[in-house]
Formats: C-alpha cells, sequence, structure tokens
C-alpha cells in the first residue's frame, strides 16, 4: 500500500476522531470502564481494510487485508499488555509520570515484537 488516496485518508481521519469522541462520550455517561472498553474499538484497523478496499483489487487486496488482520491480532495483544501495565503504573506515579512510563513500554515492547516477528 504505497500510496493513499485522498478519500482513504479521509476515512482514517473521520473513523479515527469519531472512535475517539464516542469513547470519550461513554466514558461520561456510562463511566471509565465502559469508555475504556469502548476505546479499544479497533478504529485504525477498520479504516485500514476500507481503506485497502479502496487503494487495491484482486489478488494484492486479499493479501493486504490478510497482513493487516494478523498485524492487528499482534498488536491487540500489546494493547492488552500494555493496559496491565498502565493500571499498576498509573496508580503507583500519578498521571503524567506513569502515563510517560506506560508510552515507554508500549514502545519498548512494539520494538521488541516487530524485531521478533521480522526474522
Amino acid at each position: 500500500m504505497g500510496e493513499l488516496s485522498i478519500s482513504a485518508l479521509l476515512i482514517r481521519f473521520v473513523l479515527g476522531g469519531a472512535a475517539v469522541v464516542a469513547s470519550t462520550i461513554v466514558a461520561r455517561r456510562l463511566g471509565e470502564k465502559a469508555g475504556g472498553i469502548f476505546a479499544a474499538f479497533p478504529a485504525v484497523f477498520l479504516a485500514a481494510l476500507l481503506t485497502a478496499g479502496i487503494d487495491l483489487k484482486g489478488e494484492d487486496l486479499v493479501s493486504q487485508s490478510i497482513a493487516l488482520s494478523k498485524g492487528a491480532m499482534v498488536g491487540m495483544g500489546i494493547n492488552i499488555l500494555v493496559a496491565i501495565f498502565a493500571g499498576f503504573l498509573l496508580n503507583k506515579f500519578g498521571l503524567k509520570k506513569g502515563l510517560m512510563q506506560v508510552l515507554g513500554c508500549w514502545f519498548v515492547v512494539s520494538m521488541v515484537v516487530v524485531a521478533i516477528t521480522s526474522y
């Protein structure tokens, strides 16, 4: 997927923004746990699949969809691990320091997984 069309970029922008707004509304109305569950909605994954359908056809579309799905499964596993870290680190160190540590954990875990799966 070397190039993205304007419509593909627009779909990614709208879906990503809508997911953030929706999870914020859910959190305010139903509580933080419900908002957190809704925040895990895979907007980026769905947007990538939708835009692949716009930009690719035939066998290229099938292979790109399979690759996106495999990557999404790995990414969701990383998100679960980082959410566990966040629950601990935010309670222990507070929002600012804990968030910086959580982002660092996400980066390290993601780079390790990329290094392992690249071979």
